[in-house]
């Protein structure tokens, strides 16, 4: 698709459309060679059950790579013979390397070495993560730690991405480039 900017991050928060928005966006892209780059690590039946559901949602068209940490060595392996990967999602990744014990320079290791490959990359990318934001201030080190990486890692995927979609109430607002 001629006019599919090559990094589109889609933003929102919780149950706000953003990974069906990145989807239905993502598969209007012609091609049938279609990445789906899963961060997550289901840990519970709950999480295997929306795992499941999610994978019925997007199809036979797609095949799932399931990478927790080094993204960046999946998007540079596939974003030069891809039609479209879609990343889902970047605040489990952020969870994902807080997790493995990452330090804050770790972390930035990591998301410039996926920034680089992203800017590498042929296809359009779709990258979804939540807006974790706009809530109140967690009362542990932990979940502030989460945050305000989460925080760092959305401005600095947000600054390399060409466009940029907040989801709100399932309505897609564009708000890179702005109007």
């Amino acid at each position: 698709m001629a006019d599919t900017p090559p990094i589109t991050l889609v933003i929102g928060g919780c149950r706000s459309g953003k990974s069906r928005y990145a989807l239905d966006t993502a598969n209007a892209v012609p091609g049938s060679r279609k990445i789906f780059l899963a961060t997550s690590v289901p840990e519970d039946s709950e999480m295997e059950k929306r795992v499941q559901s999610h994978q019925a949602e997007r199809g036979p068209d797609w095949q799932t790579i399931e990478e927790p940490v080094d993204i960046h060595e999946k998007i540079a392996a596939h974003g030069h013979t891809a039609d479209v990967i879609l990343v889902d999602c970047l605040t489990l990744w952020t969870a994902n390397m807080l997790m493995e014990k990452m330090d804050e320079a770790v972390i930035q290791k990591w998301l410039d070495h996926t920034t680089l490959a992203l800017w590498q990359t042929l296809c359009p990318v779709f990258l979804v993560t939540n807006e974790v934001g706009y809530g109140i201030v967690p009362e542990n080190s932990l979940a502030r730690r989460f945050r305000d990486m989460a925080g760092l890692v959305n401005q600095q995927m947000a600054k390399a991405a060409d466009r940029v979609v907040l989801t709100v109430a399932g309505i897609p607002v564009q708000i890179k480039p702005g109007g």
